[in-house]
């Protein structure tokens, strides 16, 4: 059991660590995303730089990696922690990827899919807050941060799952951390925005 425990921690995050953001842009764009907008190898920066159908992509295959490491003991047997551990440890792969000499990308869609596969009812609710603040403000990122803020907040107010609340703190702080720069430029109204969205729209009319 604690072999196979082992094992499924490393799957967890070496799934984690597969960068789908940079593999499209190198395979089907003879780009590197790296280069290319922020910089960042995450679905936001590839729907900006390498357009919505690279974006929906991206996006689909960083959350089936949250899904799969969360699904894995149900594919090959029980093991010794809760699948939310390999959950974490796969957001933990994105963020820090052994094939990106541990740099990746926020993680956000591979937390979306890891809550997805563990409760898809506490995940509609996260995915509701987002769009609904992404309509507002037309920032993925203010959206982003609110999910996980709120959604965190959801957990202690309405569900009895201390280990979800645990993680869910976690992986807030780690989605802070990584959108440190992001909060920087939303707070100087610098930050930029998605041709979608009500102050999007607004800004187009006021232009």
């Amino acid at each position: 059991m604690i072999f196979k425990t082992i094992i499924f921690i490393v799957l967890a995050y070496l799934i984690g660590s597969l960068m789908s953001g940079y593999w499209i842009g190198r395979f089907f764009y003879h780009k590197d995303i790296r280069d290319l907008g922020s910089g960042n190898i995450g679905t936001t920066n590839v729907f900006r730089t390498l357009g919505i159908k690279a974006g929906i992509i991206v996006m689909i295959l960083d959350i089936a990696k949250g899904v799969v490491a969360v699904l894995l003991p149900v594919f090959f047997g029980s093991i010794a922690v809760s699948p939310l551990i390999l959950g974490l440890i796969a957001v933990l792969g994105h963020c820090f990827s052994v094939f990106m000499h541990f740099h990746g990308g926020k993680a956000v869609a591979t937390t979306a899919g890891v809550m997805l596969g563990y409760n898809w009812r506490f995940f509609l609710v996260c995915f509701a807050i987002l769009l609904f603040v992404l309509f507002l403000t037309s920032m993925m990122s203010a959206a982003s941060i609110s999910s996980f803020i709120f959604g965190t907040a959801y957990t202690f107010i309405f569900l009895q799952d201390h280990l979800l609340s645990i993680i869910c703190v976690i992986a807030t702080l780690v989605t802070l951390y990584a959108h440190r720069e992001n909060i920087k430029r939303i707070f100087k109204g610098t930050e930029s925005m998605l041709p979608l969205g009500l102050r999007y729209w607004l800004s187009k009319k006021t232009h």
